[in-house]
């Protein structure tokens, strides 16, 4: 048997491995489970060039928890090692490694986390046990090895008589760790990080009940047996090519990733890249709501099917955080902050390839079937809207799929939008005014009054919609966008043509006198427009300007302190309306009052604005006017 001491000058190597490299003990099985993983990867390798002369056969890893003896043990068929690379690869390379952690890091706690870097991933089961054991036997014709140690840098190196190739790690759970020895726990922790691991993992039997003969009797119960309790899919869809796996794979695939979502996902973006880096990967659109605060992390970051993250800001591009699925790539380091992915250069990579690949995707789901494009926009629309404000090359690929739908039902790209209103919705100044409505409720009387002039009026009703048509115009040239309730039709697109009012100007004069005088001037700003006769007497608008940055504050951005100013609203007042000559003409003051509260409220009822005590009052002076 041999003693000695682990290379390491640095004493308290275990109780920094314990405090620092990870927030988070559970790791440990992650560490232990990918390094059987690839024990057993490097052994089929060598067994394919015939570097190995060995059966390689049909390799497992075993977890078993041994809760009488305060024992877990993780077993493989892989590799193995011989005593000489038990020295070397446990007792040198990975101390080596860990003076040089230390030096860097020891003063940096916010940094640990980047233990693989360093050759620790073995080290990690000392956060949770108080001796780790080692029994190994290498594939080549040599005798088998038992390492132990106690957390300090002492260890023990003799023979053993393990007889079958693979490694054997025990873990002897310390008493601060004991939540390790349940089922239940393990369970849990297997299916979080080891649920795709490439080589399957055993974790226990279960019991499977089998088919029954054919000359069994209806009453007899059914044959079962006890077999392996294999805890992960080895073949998970995204380590397929795409050719090989139907819509019903990919459905699947989603109910395996979220088995308690029970909505389809509308549709799926396959990954696929090997150069200039390794990235596979499917995303799922699911149904989405126009709800901007809804769960994110929903997809999970592997690395050679190692289960790393599921919280992938700064990874994944921002818009993107909506969707679900896996990203997979090796090019991801498995042990590091958040912080480090986000600067590095292969992870910003990753992050534009997936941008453009999501577009290439929308474009050709576009093209392909149209009809279908448009029936899922309402369930879509928010991630793509996201995109366009927030990636500027997602914003130029989106132009050829991005749609504009209308109050009607149709659905136009910008290009067709903009060709088929551009004669009609043009302005005496030569700009073209895109009108929009948010509510075809609430602003139905507005709608009908552009559809009256042939105008089309679009229907965008998200909740960053003020901050993308403020985008498009700054990047489109010479439009703007109106909605509909923003003022009277034939001042949102004005044209060359000047209506004559009914009114004089001293008319005019003491028509707004009177109406200011009776309507409070902190809410209304009175406004005297010469309209056709058969439009609204009295109509409430917002102005575009005040309202947008208002809607903007609401949603982030928008121009400071917008957010908490008073509404304020345009009264426009139709000099041309019978109702109009009627209050001016009318001899008491009283009844002029009577008409002009009327006939204010009733604006305010087609706008949503009449609520409450207000409301009540103005149903009853109704039911007077009736009688």
């Amino acid at each position: 048997m041999m003693k000695g001491n682990i290379n390491v000058s640095v004493e308290n190597i275990f109780p920094l491995i314990k405090k620092f490299l990870y927030s988070d003990h559970e790791i440990f099985l992650r560490e232990l489970i990918s390094n059987a993983t690839d024990a057993t990867l490097k052994l089929k390798h060598l067994a394919n060039i015939g570097e190995a002369k060995v059966e390689y056969g049909n390799p497992k890893i075993e977890v078993k928890v041994d809760k009488d003896n305060n024992k877990l043990h993780i077993i493989d068929q892989g590799l193995g090692m011989t005593s000489e690379e038990v020295e070397k690869y446990i007792n040198e390379v990975a101390f080596s490694g860990a003076e040089e952690f230390l030096d860097k890091y020891k003063d940096k706690v916010e940094d640990a986390g980047i233990i693989g870097h360093f050759g620790l991933g073995f080290y990690s089961a000392f956060m949770v046990a108080d001796k780790v054991e080692i029994i190994t036997k290498s594939y080549k014709d040599e005798p088998a090895a038992h390492w132990t140690c106690d957390g300090s840098p002492e260890f023990t190196l003799e023979a053993a008589d393990k007889t079958e190739r693979g490694t054997e790690i025990i873990l002897h759970i310390a008493e601060d760790s004991t939540e390790f020895l349940e089922d239940s726990k393990i369970s849990e922790l297997l299916l979080k990080y080891n649920k795709f691991m490439p080589i399957p993992i055993k974790f226990g039997t279960k019991t499977e009940t089998l088919p029954k003969p054919e000359d069994a009797k209806e009453d007899d119960p059914a044959p079962t047996q006890e077999v392996d309790n294999i805890i992960n899919n080895p073949n998970p869809a995204w380590t397929k090519q795409p050719t090989e796996l139907e819509d019903e794979d990919y459905k699947n695939f989603y109910r395996e990733l979220y088995p308690m979502q029970f909505e389809e996902p509308l549709f799926n973006i396959h990954l696929n890249v090997d150069y200039p880096f390794n990235l596979t990967g499917i995303l799922y659109f699911p149904k989405m709501t126009n709800d901007l605060n809804i769960q994110k992390d929903r997809i999970q970051l592997y690395q050679n099917q190692v289960f790393v993250t599921d919280n992938v800001e700064g990874i994944v591009p921002e818009f993107l955080t909506m969707l679900r699925g896996v990203i997979d790539s090796p090019d991801i380091p498995l042990n590091v902050s958040r912080s480090y992915l986000q600067a590095d250069g292969a992870v910003k990579k990753i992050s534009s390839y997936i941008t453009r690949k999501v577009a290439d995707k929308l474009k050709s789901l576009f093209n392909n079937n149209r009809e279908d494009f448009e029936a899922k926009w309402d369930d879509i629309k928010i991630v793509i809207e996201y995109g366009m404000l927030s990636e500027e090359k997602f914003f130029e690929k989106a132009d050829a799929f991005a749609l504009y739908p209308t109050v009607d039902g149709n659905f136009y790209t910008y290009q067709e939008l903009y060709d088929k209103i551009k004669a009609n919705q043009t302005d005496k100044d030569d700009k073209l005014v895109i009108l929009y409505a948010s509510n075809k409720d609430e602003q139905h009387s507005y709608i009908e009054a552009a559809k009256t002039k042939g105008y089309e009026v679009l229907l965008l009703d998200s909740p960053i919609v003020s901050h993308l048509l403020q985008k498009l115009e700054t990047t489109k040239e010479n439009i703007s966008f109106a909605r509909v309730d923003a003022d009277h039709i034939d001042n949102l697109i004005k044209k060359d043509d000047t209506k004559i009012s009914k009114l004089s100007d001293e008319e005019k004069t003491t028509l707004d006198t009177l109406l200011k005088e009776v309507i409070p001037s902190e809410k209304f700003s009175v406004q005297l427009e010469t309209m056709d006769s058969d439009a609204a007497p009295f109509m409430i608008t917002q102005p575009e300007f005040m309202r947008r940055m208002k809607e903007m504050q609401a949603t982030g951005g928008g121009m400071f302190g917008m957010g908490n100013m008073p509404e304020m609203y345009n009264l426009v007042v139709n000099t041309n309306h019978d109702l109009v000559g009627e209050i001016l003409n009318t001899k008491t003051r009283k009844k002029q009052e009577r008409l002009i509260n009327q006939s204010l409220d009733l604006a305010r009822l087609s706008q949503g604005l009449l609520r409450g005590e207000e409301l009540t009052n103005f149903i009853k002076r109704s039911y007077e006017m009736i009688k």
